[in-house]
């Protein structure tokens, strides 16, 4: 009879606007109930029933209020859903398709809608591309629904860890087809002829797009002419074609474990823009004069356009064992033999200039998984960059330094690697750590590019690892722009790199802008949009490499009897939750739950801040250490490893 009551309504929405509202993201647990996490120190309880009201991840505001003597949070209004576009399995049902969306948190199937080509003997487990559609907590809906706008993959196939990974990402899986009578050869300009030059390559066995050769001349008094020739695809891409548009897409050749996907159509990349031996080759070059303390006299190196002929295709370690006098292996002729013997001194003088007048970055182990040919992990194993690859890049730092001095000077722009250090904040807590080491520092010196230069020396000098990594946290990340600025982590004023046009969109972006100088022709200054389409694709290429790895780790370590055997480790992180560690003999990262470091928690503490963990006020880890782990739990599903010490 007062259902509808003007006065009654009027009192329901007084009581309800006093009740309390906060706003803050669900964080779901494996028992079904979950929280309401409003900043790092405060969250509510929400119970099961509320819980499914929403999704793990949704940004929502909720009442407050109490039950059973509990505060807890009652979903109100969704801001923000967690799921938009997801990856997940599909589950058959006679002729309903649902979909579980592939997170640690999301068990429940989600009913779907069709918009794309299914196979007709799609199964449940098959893997697809969703975007939701319907939330409960939207008012008039009574359920979630999303609608499968993808199929990826059978979910048996090979390839599962890879095509998900990147259609997660929404990155290409293929090669782009290009007709070799499509591509046209800009043939107008004029270059000089080095084809009588021992140019050489030296790459991995196994790569086929090849742009990078060099060339060495002694001069008198100590001093070398070296001439870094990079192969020059953009005398077949004109800008703004469909095929320049294309290659700014992509951005970069994107390498994963056993499956490459090139920036460019392979008919450019592994043949015509391919430094390929005895074949005749457009590049641009750069000739750097170097003295016998291994300075660059930049009055005396110059950019030019040339054709070159590789006398030889040689292999990193063939080339490294030579030099380090082991193997069988040996140059084909003194001319090539000559040549390694200038670039290993080269390499030499350059590495102890930077050494004493810039930085050098400590030497850091790869791993790489070895696969079957049906893409099972065999094996991962651990390699370190030896003489030869030490050779070819500091000629190619060389060649990024002489870029962006020509850049800076001649347009005074360009894309340019910049490294700023420390910023203001942080430089305040990195000079207070310091000083409980004795070093001292001001804050607006180690702000300085020469302050910055010290500390790194310092701290190469000594073995302050756990300082060296407490530093290495402040420090800002690294980014692309258009003016010159410092590269601190390098300790160069200028850094600009154009040796990867074939694998790097913003290498050809520089390659485009020193042809221009070089032919003093029309610069097209790049559009302040393509550094924002390059940063978010190197995101997103970063994010599905890091992905594919725990994929392929977690496979490997499943087709072993990983519970048997113990290995080092090196701490590389503090959590409240626990330490993440990384294992030295085959890179994988191990995530050692607090309750396994000591069992009674309020005698635990794991200081994120500092990076140590204590048990009853005493230092018992610390980031760096090596300890000794047992991994003894994979989690298929979310991809961990889960370790103790031993």
């Amino acid at each position: 009879m007062l259902r509808n009551h003007p006065l009654l309504s009027k009192l329901k929405r007084k009581l309800n606007s006093n009740i309390p509202r906060v706003e803050g993201i669900v964080k779901s647990t494996e028992k079904g109930f979950g929280f309401l996490e409003i900043d790092s120190k405060t969250s509510y309880f929400i119970p099961f029933k509320n819980m499914k009201k929403v999704m793990h991840g949704d940004r929502i505001t909720a009442l407050l209020k109490i039950d059973n003597s509990r505060e807890i949070a009652e979903p109100e209004k969704l801001i923000e859903p967690f799921l938009t576009r997801f990856i997940g399995t599909i589950q058959v049902n006679k002729s309903i398709i649902s979909i579980i969306p592939d997170h640690p948190f999301f068990k429940e199937k989600i009913v779907c809608s069709v918009s794309c080509i299914l196979p007709k003997c799609v199964k449940t487990g098959d893997w697809a591309v969703a975007v939701l559609m319907q939330h409960k907590l939207i008012q008039g809906h009574y359920k979630f629904l999303a609608k499968l706008v993808k199929y990826i993959i059978k979910k048996d196939d090979v390839l599962v860890p890879w095509l998900v990974t990147l259609s997660r990402y929404q990155l290409e899986s293929d090669c782009f087809k290009l007709n070799s009578s499509s591509i046209i050869f800009d043939n107008s300009l004029k270059r000089e002829d080095l084809t009588h030059l021992d140019f050489i390559t030296i790459d991995n066995s196994s790569t086929k797009d090849i742009d990078d050769a060099l060339y060495v001349e002694k001069q008198s008094l100590g001093a070398f002419n070296l001439i870094v020739a990079i192969s020059d695809p953009t005398s077949y891409i004109p800008f703004g074609s469909s095929l320049d548009n294309f290659a700014l897409k992509r951005s970069f050749t994107n390498y994963l474990p056993g499956f490459t996907i090139p920036m460019l159509p392979s008919e450019l990349s592994e043949n015509k823009c391919s430094l390929k031996v005895n074949k005749s080759r457009p590049v641009i070059a750069c000739k750097i004069r170097i003295d016998s303390d291994g300075c660059i006299l930049h009055n005396y190196s110059y950019f030019f356009l040339a054709w070159i002929k590789s006398k030889a295709t040689l292999v990193y370690e063939c080339v490294s064992d030579w030099l380090e006098h082991k193997g069988k292996w040996v140059p084909e002729c003194s001319n090539i033999a000559n040549q390694l013997f200038m670039l290993n001194s080269i390499y030499n003088i350059r590495r102890n200039w930077r050494k004493n007048y810039a930085v050098l970055f400590k030497e850091h182990p790869e791993y790489n998984f070895k696969l079957s040919s049906n893409f099972q992990v065999l094996n991962v194993f651990m390699e370190m960059r030896r003489t030869a690859h030490k050779i070819v890049e500091e000629a190619m730092i060389a060649a990024n330094i002489c870029a962006a001095k020509v850049l800076s000077e001649k347009l005074g722009f360009g894309i340019y690697n910049v490294h700023i250090g420390f910023d203001a904040s942080n430089s305040e807590n990195v000079v207070r750590l310091l000083s409980k080491y004795g070093f001292n520092f001001c804050k607006d010196e180690i702000r300085t590019l020469k302050g910055f230069c010290k500390l790194r020396r310092i701290l190469n000098k000594h073995s302050y690892k756990y300082l060296d990594n407490r530093i290495k946290k402040y420090q800002s990340f690294g980014e692309l722009q258009f003016f010159p600025g410092p590269h601190f982590a390098l300790g160069l004023d200028a850094y600009a790199t154009w040796t990867s046009p074939i694998r790097k969109y913003s290498d050809m972006v520089n390659h485009r802008l020193l042809k221009s100088i070089i032919t003093h022709t029309h610069v097209i200054k790049p559009s302040c949009d393509i550094l924002l389409k390059i940063n978010d694709r190197r995101k997103r290429l970063k994010m599905a490499e890091r992905d594919l790895e725990d994929w392929l780790y977690s496979k490997f370590f499943s087709s072993i009897e990983y519970t048997k055997n113990s290995f080092n480790a090196e701490i590389i992180d503090v959590f409240r939750s626990g330490i993440r560690v990384r294992s030295l003999k085959n890179g994988a990262n191990i995530f050692i739950p607090s309750s396994f470091l000591h069992n009674i928690r309020n005698e635990l503490l794991c200081h994120q801040d500092q990076g140590i963990v204590y048990i009853n006020d005493k230092k018992m880890y610390s980031v760096s250490d090596i300890i000794q782990v047992k991994l003894i739990n994979i989690r298929t599903q979310t991809r961990n490893l889960i370790g103790k010490p031993v």
